[in-house]
């Protein structure tokens, strides 16, 4: 196992000292990049008196993302599975 990593990320102007395994290193500070950027992109699109408030939209975007992923997920699955059944009875046709 690897040994664990000290490493500060910094978010809306605060400095956030982690440890973590090393294989979590890029996921991070990409994840911690894309926070800036959003970030950036709140606070000139609208009129935002502190950091907790653009923080708790880039969380909402953030969180909004990930529930539409899982809902396009499930609904792909299913899709999937409907075509699978489809092609089953089609076989089974067949081979009757």
């Amino acid at each position: 196992m690897a040994e664990p990593l000290k490493i500060k990320l910094s978010i809306a102007d605060r400095v956030y000292p982690l440890t973590i395994n090393p294989s979590q290193e890029e996921g991070l500070r990409l994840a911690s990049k894309k926070i800036e950027e959003m970030i950036k992109k709140f606070e000139q699109s609208y009129a935002v008196r502190d950091k907790q408030d653009v923080l708790a939209m880039c969380a909402l975007q953030f969180a909004a993302q990930v529930e539409q992923k899982q809902i396009d997920k499930s609904s792909d699955t299913q899709e999937t599975e409907e075509k699978l059944k489809a092609l089953d009875r089609l076989l089974q046709e067949q081979l009757s």
